[in-house]
């Protein structure tokens, strides 16, 4: 068989939009194919070929009919490109066969016919591209390698390279856009080809058949100058996805990193890393361009943002990834108690994990407690479309979501859980400050229904239950707004309170909460007050027929492991000397202000029980998949930033609150028809990119629609703009009113 080098196909194209060095940056169908074959041996040239190429749109931009010379009714006779590919094919095919010869290398004037036009048209239109169109020269680069002195290849046009070799112009008669490119690259590459060069080419450039998964080092060098972020990425979005957008340039190894939020879950932006400088350069001319339906921002980023997200240290994630071209699959809801023969037997013989259990990877934190959340590993598409068959079945008692993954987020999902826990911890003296605070000073009552009550809790429920129980609406809870309450005998007792943002964000908590599974049991969930939330606290009954006074003796608070306050000015002698709370207190960590804080922990056997709020970060242990897009930052806060915020004063001596993440606005719809459903709201707010799950539909105590709906908008921005746009459109015929939800 010859060799490549023996045989050029000169190839050139042209699209019904920008062409020269614009090519394929305004996303425009290719309507013009022309080659010629060069035989590198005996130095003769083939036949020259022409086809008109039919897009699907049928229309040209004024600019394209200026340089081409079609029209639209040219093109409507043309075939369609997958035809015009064949006919490239069989004809090539036949020449080289005449030839004697039996493999080519096409030759093109810039890759941007090969990477910017035809790859990314195949790739929307489902073309199963010859093999020949993954490796091609480029004229310019093996000029260059001739004469370097003519100039930086980038700089270099074609007409300027004829003139600088002494090739005469062709005569204007010729001069026909597509047969004057490719006669001259011909009459070019016969020039180098012989005396005073006598070149070869060699410079063989490769477009890559799919996207190499693998894992990133934290300590490895990313050239800046190859990174770039894309944003509004569908939230369903794989690596695969991301890389079909970018079909014809080459991503590095591992190079595409799925951002997480705060919450761990997917915000619509990724960090591609590409092989070199110039893929980048073409990626970023395919900003606005579409995915699906949706148009994809393309930006310049950092070497040191791709290794926030990407980058990892353990060497248990390097060598759980190091297995190439394994399709990932994110598990979340695992038993706590589940092992790797109960997660394959979920999984089934049609579905099965890489190596067994060695293609399983436990999600834990540092302590080793499980955390519910395993990636697996399949050796191809089929077993893992398989094992998403099983989404939402039940494992134990539990059910379990799976969905697709990436290295990079298996990289940021360990991190978050390794992170450095966010709980402050007890010194390690023997005597323990304990101050006793007679009066509950962090919670505020009014009449405002901006609270949710939940009944009904397993007895071994924590927190992080009741933050999963919570699912996406944990971003609307108050700094320190989870109160557990325990009965008089200090126990759980099944009882919780949580402090909303509004009342519009705890209304929607207890509509879409209500009577969801935690464990083995359903939790009743109920919007009350602060007011009502208090009097309970203290002690007092809420029921259907209002509030019962608390007794004499008064319950507590169940607090965390440990919990710490701004210690009081005044404190009593009776306060600071309590006998020890721990036999064996945890290490101490360094204080995080010139003040410390004092921790304790609240004996039960004190006359005085306490008020006590949950002092912990509700997201710093709660990564989840993706529910929907979100305008979160594409890497979360540094561990301890909340903690940071809440505890370091200000220089005027206030102590600042807690920095949570920001969300979303609220727009309430009132006035809907009955039978008004999601898409019909989604329809009315076409053009603000909507997903289903931000329509949330309010129904009454009979299980009717009230006719009114929650719609999340990414933004107040968005929100406000929607409600002035559309404040005077019917829905069904029908007036509906708009208000935007304030905080």
């Amino acid at each position: 068989m010859a060799s490549h080098s023996d045989t050029l196909v000169v190839f050139f194209g042209a699209t019904a939009g920008a062409n020269g060095g614009k090519l394929g940056s305004d996303e425009r169908e290719i309507i013009l194919l022309v080659w010629q074959i060069v035989d590198l041996h005996k130095k003769k040239v083939g036949k020259l070929q022409r086809r008109l190429v039919k897009p699907d749109s049928l229309e040209l931009t004024d600019q394209s009919k200026e340089e081409t010379g079609l029209s639209v009714d040219e093109l409507y006779k043309a075939e369609p490109l997958d035809k015009v590919l064949q006919q490239f094919q069989q004809s090539v095919s036949a020449e080289l066969k005449a030839l004697g010869r039996s493999s080519y290398t096409l030759c093109v004037d810039g890759p941007l016919i090969i990477r910017q036009a035809l790859h990314p048209e195949a790739s929307k239109k489902n073309l199963v591209l010859p093999e020949c169109f993954y490796s091609f020269v480029d004229v310019r680069k093996e000029f260059h390698k001739c004469c370097p002195n003519a100039g930086q290849v980038q700089d270099l046009t074609l007409p300027y390279i004829l003139e600088y070799v002494c090739i005469p112009e062709l005569p204007l008669s010729e001069q026909v856009m597509g047969l004057k490119e490719v006669r001259c690259m011909v009459q070019l590459c016969l020039h180098i080809l012989a005396e005073p060069y006598n070149h070869k080419f060699s410079c063989f450039e490769a477009v890559k058949y799919k996207l190499e998964s693998g894992a990133c080092s934290k300590t490895e060098p990313v050239d800046s100058e190859t990174v770039i972020r894309a944003r509004g990425l569908p939230w369903q979005s794989s690596d695969q996805d991301i890389a079909r957008f970018f079909k014809g340039l080459n991503i590095a190894k591992g190079g595409v990193a799925l951002c997480l939020n705060a919450q761990g879950r997917r915000n619509g932006e990724a960090l591609v890393r590409f092989i070199n400088q110039e893929h980048r350069d073409l990626a970023l001319e395919r900003h606005k361009h579409h995915m699906g339906s949706r148009y994809i921002e393309v930006y310049k980023a950092t070497g040191e943002e791709f290794l926030k997200i990407a980058g990892g240290t353990s060497n248990e994630v390097a060598q759980f990834l190091s297995k190439e071209n394994q399709v990932i699959i994110r598990m979340r809801g695992l038993p706590f108690t589940a092992s790797p023969q109960d997660v394959l037997t979920f999984l089934g013989a049609d579905s099965p994990a890489t190596d067994a259990s060695d293609g399983l990877l436990f999600v834990k934190y540092p302590d080793g407690r499980p955390t519910g959340d395993a990636f697996v590993l399949f050796s191809c598409e089929e077993y893992a479309l398989n094992a998403l068959k099983k989404h939402k079945q039940i494992l134990g008692k539990r059910y379990i979501e799976l969905f697709r993954s990436t290295a990079a987020e298996v990289q940021q999902v360990l991190n978050r859980y390794m992170s450095t826990p966010l709980i402050s911890t007890l010194p390690s003296s023997s005597m323990v400050p304990m101050p006793v605070l007679a009066t509950p000073p962090y919670l505020a009552t009014g009449s405002t229904r901006d609270c949710v009550r939940l009944r009904g809790l397993p007895y071994t429920a924590a927190i992080e239950d009741i933050l999963e129980f919570m699912g996406e609406h944990t971003i609307d809870i108050k700094p320190h707004g989870v109160h557990m309450v325990l009965n008089q005998q200090g126990r759980p007792s099944g009882d919780a309170f949580i402090q909303m943002r509004s009342a519009d964000r705890a209304f929607m908590v207890a509509q879409k909460c209500h009577k969801k599974m935690m464990k083995d049991r359903y939790v009743e969930v109920f919007q009350c007050s602060t007011e009502e939330m208090s009097f309970v606290l203290m002690g007092g009954t809420l029921n259907r027929s209002g509030l019962s006074p608390p007794p004499c003796k008064l319950p507590c608070l169940a607090p965390p492991a440990y919990a710490a306050f701004p210690s009081p000015a005044m404190l009593s002698e009776a306060a600071l000397y309590q006998p020890p709370l721990l036999a064996t207190p945890r290490t101490p960590q360094p204080p995080l202000s010139p003040h410390p804080t004092l921790a304790y922990y609240p004996p039960q056997h004190h006359p005085a029980q306490l008020y006590m709020n949950m002092n912990m970060n509700y997201t710093a242990y709660y990564p989840s998949p993706p529910v929907s897009p979100s305008t979160m930052s594409y890497f979360a806060s540094p561990p301890g930033s909340v903690a940071l915020a809440a505890q370091q004063p200000h220089a005027q001596g206030h102590v600042a609150s807690p920095m949570m993440p920001q969300h979303g606005a609220l727009v309430r719809m009132q006035g809907l028809p009955y039978n008004a459903g999601v898409k019909d709201i989604l329809s009315f707010f076409q053009g603000y990119q909507l997903q289903p799950d931000a329509v949330l539909l309010l129904y009454n105590f009979s299980g009717q629609r009230s006719g009114e709906a929650l719609i999340t908008f990414p933004s107040e921005e968005s929100a406000r703009r929607a409600v002035a746009e559309r404040a005077n459109h019917p829905l069904s015929g029908l007036p509906v009113r708009l208000l935007v939800c304030c905080d």
